[in-house]
């Protein structure tokens, strides 16, 4: 790959997934899933997954330190983390609170002095506790940058978990299922699997299960001994190539906005939100952490063409791996441009991979007019887009629609009915605006501030996609910020 090695580092969208944890079980149709928990082991490989990310992004004799990045106590204005609160019950939430932990460690500096001059440091030798917010906006899939960590609950945000109960995306799974790709998989791969029995404890050999198949055998592996010792040599890889194709056809799609990217689609404006915070010189977020399951991962490296030009990626990442888009500014000036980096679980560094069909680091507007259109922006567009109208907040949005119109219903003669035009429009959306409000799904008033701003940003970011205005990209955000705040 072609880069620009004198180009200067602006900040980093990181994307990283969870660490090792106990075993738990996914329906293979529509991938809910029981609980678990999470492992000192897992608290670890995060712990050094934080630990690395330091030593790269917040030391300044590194040379992609982040400039202006407080590089010993944990500045809340320069971060923005969230983390998923959902399917795999807080493991991927105290995941998240272990890179931290390795981000920023323990100090003496982690202190206060009293009116008395007595001095105190903090727990732990000056443990750093990093905030904590759980996230209860249903219609938070544009997020704006609060400087914590927020704990995302799919059932009340769709942005870190757009497949579950996502209709159209369960249909591309049983699509899938019922496709000749998949039969003759299914044909090709019996008699391994089903030499598998004494490794499964009762579970389903089929192919559909696949996932399932892995995650036991490999937990096991990690953790029960004799299991380990009495698993051939060869099985447990066996398996893992099988998960990963079964796994990468279920959350990929031949286009980039196909059903079968949601998992990718609805965290896209996490993504360009970093983008825009950073790229904004004004803004004093440079550094963007979201942490989630692997599913996301797939999507993504499908959508980017990453998985294309490297099919060793084509499949389910490992425990505490991570992708850095680092946006950076060339030496020769001009727009900012992304590039793609990506650690899978205990690598030693961070890999930079070619995507969006280049060569070399892509200009951001370049991602934008590639992302941007196809980014699920709001509970709305999820719920049109999945063809839900009971889940999610999509109730809600489904019964205000219906009151809205119901209330606005005229209730004069034909030729009266001809004189409302915008007026009932107008009408209707208040009605809905209420409604929302008073359900809760539509938060008015202090979120509503800061709601507005991430969506002015968001929008113009769409509008950079389609209109490519002649703006330079960080005049451009800063003008968009300007205006934001204005709202």
């Amino acid at each position: 790959m072609s880069q620009d090695t004198d180009s200067k580092l602006l900040g980093a969208v990181l994307i990283v997934r969870h660490g090792d944890r106990q075993g738990f079980y996914q329906d293979p149709e529509t991938y809910t899933a029981t609980a678990t928990q999470i492992t000192p082991l897992g608290n670890q490989e995060e712990f050094l997954l934080g630990s690395y990310l330091r030593s790269l992004y917040l030391n300044e004799s590194s040379p992609s330190y982040i400039p202006g990045m407080s590089t010993g106590l944990f500045n809340q204005s320069q971060v923005y983390i969230q983390a998923d609160l959902g399917g795999e019950d807080g493991v991927i939430y105290d995941s998240c609170v272990s890179l931290t932990q390795g981000l920023w460690p323990v100090t003496p500096s982690n202190n206060i002095t009293l009116a008395n001059g007595t001095t105190v440091t903090a727990p732990l030798g000056g443990y750093q506790y990093i905030p904590s917010e759980f996230l209860s906006m249903a219609l938070a899939s544009i997020q704006c940058s609060h400087r914590i960590v927020e704990s995302v609950d799919p059932n009340l945000s769709v942005s870190l978990e757009g497949f579950t109960d996502c209709n159209t995306f369960d249909a591309h799974t049983t699509a899938f299922y019922n496709s000749s790709q998949f039969q003759e998989m299914a044909t090709q791969s019996a008699p391994f699997l089903n030499s598998l029995p004494p490794y499964l404890d009762g579970r389903s050999v089929m192919l559909q299960n696949m996932w399932n198949i892995f995650d036991f055998m490999n937990v096991n592996n990690i953790h029960n001994s004799t299991f380990a010792q009495a698993l051939p040599l060869t099985y447990l890889a066996q398996v893992r190539t099988l998960a990963n194709w079964h796994e990468y056809n279920v959350f990929s799609d031949n286009g980039i906005g196909g059903i079968g990217n949601i998992a990718g689609l609805t965290l896209l404006p996490s993504i360009l939100n970093g983008f825009a915070d950073i790229a904004n010189s004004t803004n004093p977020v440079k550094l963007s952490i979201t942490a989630i399951a692997y599913k996301p991962f797939l999507s993504l490296f499908n959508m980017t063409g990453v998985a294309a030009a490297n099919p060793s990626l084509a499949g389910i990442v490992d425990y505490a791996a991570a992708v850095a888009f680092e946006l950076r500014q060339p030496s020769a000036g001009g727009e900012p441009v992304i590039r793609f980096n990506f650690k899978n679980g205990s690598d030693a560094a961070f890999v930079t991979y070619n995507f969006l069909n280049s060569t070399e680091d892509v200009p951001l507007s370049a991602f934008i007019d590639a992302m941007a259109p196809v980014s699920v922006n709001t509970t709305a567009d999820w719920c049109s887009i999945c063809a839900n109208t009971q889940d999610r907040g999509c109730a809600a949005l489904t019964l205000a629609t219906e009151q809205g119109e119901a209330a606005a219903q005229p209730k004069i003669s034909p030729v009266g009915a001809g004189f409302l035009g915008a007026g009932l429009t107008l009408a209707v959306v208040a009605f809905m605006v209420g409604t929302l409000a008073f359900l809760g799904v539509l938060t008015v008033g202090k979120f509503r501030k800061r709601r507005s701003r991430a969506a002015g940003v968001t929008a113009k970011v769409h509008d950079l996609a389609l209109a490519k205005r002649k703006l330079s990209i960080l005049d451009y955000y800063e003008k968009c910020n300007e205006e934001a705040m204005q709202l």
